[in-house]
């Protein structure tokens, strides 16, 4: 592929940890606005060149990096605009809750043993007192007089561990016109309970709820699977995927009369995938209740096969093999999903590795972004998918930096390569994390979110830069 290099502009300095990067027009505004959300919960806008606070929910976020030496994956984790958002001033936040922190659902971390049936077969119990926190999908309106106010509570989810929330995950569909949530599998490592793969479960599915379907529920109750939501929830619900590990949010390139949807998939221990998908099959979750008491798997169903499935890949346990330590032993987690799986699941439309000898690739950390590119300012990545690494995996790369790179749809559809995108900005001795991609409304721009830290706790070390020629 075409060696690109990219300018970094910076656009704002010293703000918390960037989660989402969206564009909006503000009701009565002329021009477009780039938003920051932040994972602490602060909410700002770029206007006539100094940056704006739009909204502040800091005292309703759970405290965060308290059990994890500071790293967190809670928060202001989503945030998305009304497709009429001009007009009716609606907007959607996805949030960790305050004061719902509980003990998790495993007293240990989990790692899976092939020889030993019971780590195979887990299952999430005393749901109602064991598990990490609440999180909540919330519908907003800036009101006339410009302050934000709740409306309603659309979703209110308990999750097993403080990880895997997804980010960014919060996004409206310009197929549908719906709102699309992207859950992770509720954490830990390797999946443990296998709530990916449960149809009945929330945790590791993409979801699309029709926002304009009242519901006369301003507080539903908190729960784990579909089936515990009362009946006119589940109707504003559909399904689009399942198979999902840990997920930066989805985006949608119009191709034609259609959209390519793309959706990056967080690895385990090996690899990091994008996928790319134009039809799909959208369950209602009535129906898949349903079908789900005669036990069978719903065709149709975009599966990207975790937790049988690592991208490409079966899902592998890897140890250092003592005899020869530059090798390593991988042995397959589960055999018997990645079977099962083997023939629904779609295949990546890229993947790289946390371990590539190759002289023009690198090691991955974790998927932190993934958007199409539609501007002409940039012309060797004109209809390309850009993505971000949070920090190259390589032992001289201290202190950690991050990777932009792209890679395009082939018209073949089978797997593509993908290059570094080299940028010319030096950040010196100071750590450079890349957290989040965002994009303008017409994808013609591109925004790179990027942290100094790898702790929430650490403040004001983010910096927006536009990515430019």
């Amino acid at each position: 592929m075409i060696k690109v290099k990219v300018s970094l502009r910076p656009i704002v300095n010293r703000i918390n940890l960037p989660t989402v990067l969206k564009a909006t027009i503000l009701p009565g505004d002329s021009i477009e606005r780039l938003f920051i959300a932040t994972q602490v919960g602060e909410i700002f806008y770029i206007g006539n060149g100094d940056i704006r606070t739009f909204l502040d929910v800091r005292p309703r976020i759970i405290k965060l990096g308290v059990s994890g030496g500071g790293y967190d994956e809670r928060g202001l984790l989503g945030l998305a605009f009304h497709p009429e958002f001009y007009y009716n001033g609606l907007f959607y936040l996805h949030y960790s809750v305050a004061g719902t922190q509980g003990p998790g659902a495993l007293p240990e971390s989990f790692i899976p043993n092939p020889c030993d049936p019971k780590t195979l077969n887990l299952r999430w119990t005393n749901r109602d007192t064991q598990y990490d926190h609440i999180d909540t999908v919330e519908e907003w309106i800036l009101q006339s007089n410009g302050q934000p106010q709740k409306r309603r509570t659309l979703l209110n989810l308990r999750r097993p561990f403080f990880n895997h929330n997804g980010v960014d995950s919060l996004n409206f569909s310009p197929e549908t016109g719906k709102l699309v949530l992207t859950t992770g599998d509720g954490g830990s490592g390797y999946d443990p309970f296998n709530l990916s793969q449960d149809e009945m479960e929330i945790a590791g599915k993409i979801i699309e709820i029709d926002v304009v379907k009242n519901t006369s529920i301003n507080n539903p109750p908190v729960v784990t699977r579909f089936n515990e939501l009362p009946t006119p929830i589940q109707e504003t619900l559909t399904v689009m995927a399942k198979g999902v590990r840990n997920i930066p949010g989805i985006s949608f390139q119009r191709y034609y009369d259609q959209y390519i949807k793309y959706v990056g998939n967080v690895g385990q221990d090996l690899v990091e995938s994008i996928f790319s998908f134009v039809d799909y099959k959208p369950i209602p979750v009535t129906q898949l209740i349903q079908t789900s008491l005669m036990k069978s798997d719903q065709e149709g169903l975009i599966n990207f096969g975790w937790r049988g499935w690592e991208g490409a890949f079966p899902t592998s346990i890897i140890r250092g093999c003592s005899a020869n330590l530059n090798l390593d032993e991988k042995t397959i987690a589960y055999y018997n999903e990645s079977i099962k799986t083997s023939v629904n699941r779609i295949h990546p439309l890229t993947s790289y590795y946390h371990k590539d000898p190759r002289p023009d690739k690198f090691g991955g950390t974790a998927l932190t972004g993934v958007h199409p590119y539609t501007g002409k300012g940039i012309p060797a990545l004109t209809g390309s998918v850009v993505f971000t690494d949070l920090a190259r995996k390589e032992e001289s790369q201290n202190p950690g930096k991050g990777v932009l790179a792209y890679t395009r749809v082939r018209p073949d559809c089978k797997l593509n390569d993908f290059s570094v995108i080299e940028t010319d900005y030096n950040f010196g001795s100071q750590s450079a994390y890349f957290v989040s991609l965002g994009a303008n409304l017409d994808q013609s721009r591109l925004y790179l979110g990027v942290y100094g830290s790898m702790k929430v706790t650490d403040f004001n070390q983010g910096t927006i830069f536009e990515i430019v020629p």
